[in-house]
C-alpha cells in the first residue's frame, strides 16, 4: 500500500530539477500513505514519485518507481496484487526472472511482457498505478475494477500531473482550484463526488475498471476493462442454474480463495470484525486457514443502539482469536469529527468515517495489514432497503398518482417532531416515486432537489438516472445492487476505508471484493440472495458452517451517529458558524437561504434534515481546511 504522484512536462518547458521538487512536495504530502520509503524517478520529461508502506518484500527490491527488467517501463504503483505469485510462475515459464518477491516487480513484468491490459486481465487485486513507456513516451493511468484505491489527474498546457490524492495535487500552484459546482450538487444527492467528477474543476478521478492512456500532444484514450454494468448484465443474460447448495458450495471456495490470497503479508496481519455476517465470515476463513490465532479489533460504545462489541466478542470468543476491543463513550466520537473531516481530501459526509478512522488507528498499534468485510451488502443484498423499496413501491404503485403527489404535498409541509415527524417526512418524499429506480433515487439522496442548494450547478445524470440500465438489467434487486456497486461503494464505503486506514498507515483488504466473487454474485438468482427481507442469504448459510448462528443472525446495526441530535446539541455552535449565512454567501456556491430554511426548520425539531445539513457542514470544513488555508510549495510547483 501506497502513495504515489508524478508529472509530465511533453514540451519540457520546466527544468528537470523543478519538475522533481515539484513531484517530491507531492509525495511528501503523502507520506502517511507510505512512512517506509519514498522515491523519484526521471527522464527528459515525466517524474514519477512514490511512497512506500512496504507489505511484500520489505527489502530494498520493493523500491518504487521501479523500473522493468528491460528498461522500457517505469511503473509507480498503490496497492496489492493478491495472486501475485501465481503470474510470477506464468512470466518464469516465458524466460522472466525476479530480482526479489514483490508483487510490484511481477506487474510491472507482466506489462513489459504482455502489455497493460492484459496483465490488469490476469491481476487480482487493488490497485492505481502510472505506467511510463520510456520508448513511446506514453504515460497510462490504470485503477482497479470496484475502485478501491483511488487516482486524481489534472491536464494543462502540455503538462500533466496525477496523484493518489486530491490535496497532493493541490501542492501545485497551476492546479485548479475553483469549485465544480456540478460536481458539487453530485456531491450534495450522494454525499460524496462520484467519479469521474471531483469537487474541483479541471480535475478528474480515474473510474474505477479503467485505463487512462496519455500521449504527447494527442488526446487522451480511455478504456473501460470490467465495469459492474457490464458483469450485471452479464449475469442477467447467463444466470446460476444449479442449486441452491451448488451454489453456497462454489461460493464458500471462491471466498476461502481469496481470504487465503489476502493472508499473504511479510507483516502483521489482523482483521476488523463487527459481529455481523461479513466480517464474521471472513474471520471464520482466516481462522480455517490460519496455524495462530487472529488478530482481531473492534471498536465499541457505551450505547447499546450501536454497540456492537459484545456481538463482536462473542464471535471471536467462538473462533479463538486474539482480541482486541477498545471501547468509549459514544459522545466521544464528537472529540474526532473535525480531526478526521479534515483528513479527507474532498468533501465526504458519511459519518461513520469517524469509528472507522478510530478502529483504523486501533489496529495500527498491532498490525500492519487488516481484512475487513466491505461488499457483502452490495453484493449479496445485504441492505434493508431493498426489500423496503421493493414493498413500498408495490404499496404506492396502487395508489393513484394525483392522490400520491396529494399526500407527498401533506406530509412535506406538515411540522412534527421526534421519530414520527422524521417518519413522515422521509414518506413526504417517497410517494409519488415513479419506479423502483425513481424511489431507490430517492431513498439514497442525501438531498433530493440539490439544485436547490447550488447556485448556478446543474447534475451530472449518472448511471442512477439511466432509464436504459433496466433493458440491460431487467431484475429491480440486481440494479439496485448494480447502482449501489457502482457509486455508493466506490465513492463511498471504499473512500471511506482507504483515506481512514491510511491516514494511520493501515492497509485494509476486503476479500468479498474479488472480482470473481463479483461477477459470480451477480450470476445468482434473487431469490438466492433476498427471501422475506433478509438479505445476503448465501452469506449466511456459509457462516453457518463456521458460527452458530445465534451469535450472528441479528438485525443489521452498524454505526449510526445521531447526527440530528448533534447538530441540535452538543454541534449546534460549531454547525451554526459553518452555517452562517455571511459565511455562505462569500463563498458563493451554496445557497445560504435554503441551507439556513434547512437548518431554521431542523432546530425547530419539526423536521429532519440531519443528512442535507451534514453535507453542507463537511463541504464548508473540507473548503476551510484545503482551499481557503493549504500552504502551496510555490517554488516546487513553478
Amino acid at each position: 500500500m501506497c502513495g504515489l504522484a508524478g508529472l509530465v512536462d511533453w514540451n519540457a518547458a520546466m527544468a528537470p530539477d523543478a519538475r522533481e521538487r515539484a513531484v517530491g512536495a507531492m509525495i511528501d504530502r503523502l507520506e502517511h500513505r507510505g512512512p517506509d520509503d519514498k522515491g523519484v524517478w526521471s527522464d527528459a520529461v515525466a517524474t514519477l514519485g512514490h511512497r512506500r508502506l512496504a507489505i511484500i518484500d520489505l527489502s530494498p527490491a520493493g523500491h518504487q518507481p521501479m523500473t522493468s527488467a528491460c528498461g522500457r517501463y517505469v511503473i509507480a504503483y498503490n496497492g496489492e496484487i493478491y495472486n501475485h505469485r501465481e503470474i510470477a510462475a506464468d512470466l518464469r515459464v516465458g524466460g522472466v526472472s525476479f530480482r526479489g518477491h514483490s508483487d510490484t516487480e511481477v506487474l510491472v513484468e507482466a506489462c513489459a511482457q504482455w502489455g497493460l491490459e492484459r496483465a490488469l486481465q490476469r491481476a487480482a487485486g487493488m490497485f492505481a498505478l502510472a505506467l511510463w513507456d520510456t520508448q513511446s513516451r506514453t504515460l497510462t493511468l490504470a485503477r482497479d475494477r470496484l475502485g478501491k484505491k483511488p487516482l486524481y489527474w489534472s491536464s494543462s498546457g502540455g503538462r500533466l500531473a496525477f496523484a493518489s490524492e486530491l490535496t497532493a495535487l493541490l501542492q501545485l500552484s497551476w492546479t485548479p482550484r475553483g469549485i465544480d459546482r456540478d460536481a458539487l450538487c453530485l456531491y450534495l444527492r450522494h454525499a460524496c463526488v462520484p467519479a469521474p467528477r471531483t469537487i474541483l474543476q479541471g480535475v478528474h478521478k480515474l473510474e474505477p475498471g479503467t485505463v487512462l492512456e496519455f500521449r504527447a500532444h494527442d488526446e487522451a484514450e480511455e478504456r473501460r476493462y470490467w465495469s459492474i454494468r457490464e458483469i450485471a448484465g452479464a449475469g442477467a443474460d447467463d444466470p446460476f442454474t444449479g442449486t441452491v447448495d451448488e451454489a453456497h458450495d462454489e461460493l464458500d471456495r471462491l471466498i476461502e480463495m481469496a481470504v487465503g490470497e489476502r493472508m499473504v503479508a511479510d507483516v502483521p496481519l489482523g482483521a476488523f470484525v463487527s459481529g455481523g455476517v461479513d466480517s464474521s465470515l471472513i474471520t471464520a476463513k482466516m481462522a480455517a486457514l490460519s496455524d495462530r490465532p487472529v488478530k482481531t479489533f473492534t471498536i465499541s460504545f457505551d450505547d447499546g443502539r450501536w454497540d456492537e462489541g459484545p456481538h463482536a466478542r462473542a464471535v471471536c470468543e467462538h473462533l479463538g482469536t486474539d482480541h482486541t476491543e477498545f471501547k468509549l463513550p459514544a459522545s466521544s466520537v464528537l472529540e474526532h469529527v473535525d480531526d478526521v473531516a479534515a483528513r479527507f481530501d474532498e468533501p465526504f459526509a458519511d459519518a461513520s468515517m469517524v469509528p472507522t478512522f478510530l478502529v483504523s488507528k486501533l489496529a495500527r498499534e498491532h498490525v500492519t495489514v487488516a481484512l475487513a468485510g466491505d461488499g457483502g451488502d452490495e453484493l449479496f443484498a445485504g441492505y434493508s432497503r431493498y426489500p423496503w423499496i421493493l414493498d413500498a413501491h408495490e404499496r404506492f404503485r396502487r395508489w393513484p398518482r394525483p392522490l400520491r403527489a396529494m399526500a407527498a404535498g401533506v406530509l412535506h409541509r406538515t411540522p412534527v417532531g421526534g421519530d414520527l415527524g422524521t417518519r413522515l417526512h422521509h414518506y413526504a418524499g417517497l410517494v409519488d416515486a415513479r419506479s423502483t429506480d425513481d424511489l431507490y433515487r430517492r431513498v439514497v439522496s442525501a438531498w433530493r432537489r440539490p439544485l436547490a442548494g447550488v447556485t448556478g450547478g446543474r447534475e451530472p445524470r449518472g448511471m442512477v438516472w439511466d432509464l436504459t440500465l433496466e433493458g440491460e438489467v431487467p431484475d429491480p434487486l440486481s440494479r439496485m445492487q448494480a447502482m449501489d456497486a457502482a457509486t455508493f461503494l466506490s465513492d463511498d464505503i471504499l473512500t471511506k476505508v482507504d483515506r481512514a486506514s491510511m491516514a494511520v498507515s493501515l492497509e485494509v483488504r476486503a476479500p468479498l471484493l474479488d472480482h470473481r466473487i463479483a461477477e459470480f454474485a451477480f450470476r445468482l438468482p434473487s431469490w438466492m440472495l433476498l427471501q422475506d427481507g433478509c438479505g445476503k442469504l448465501p452469506l449466511r448459510r456459509i457462516l453457518a458452517r463456521h458460527v452458530p448462528e445465534h451469535l450472528t443472525e441479528r438485525p443489521k446495526q452498524g454505526f449510526s451517529p445521531p447526527v440530528g441530535d448533534w447538530l441540535r446539541g452538543p454541534l449546534h455552535d460549531w454547525a451554526g458558524d459553518l452555517f452562517a449565512s455571511k459565511g455562505l454567501a462569500e463563498s458563493g456556491v451554496l445557497r445560504a437561504d435554503s441551507v439556513q430554511l434547512l437548518w431554521r426548520q431542523h432546530l425547530s425539531g419539526g423536521w429532519h434534515h440531519a443528512n442535507a445539513l451534514w453535507a453542507v457542514a463537511m463541504f464548508e470544513r473540507w473548503r476551510a481546511t484545503h482551499l481557503d488555508s493549504l500552504p502551496v510549495d510555490h517554488e516546487a510547483a513553478a
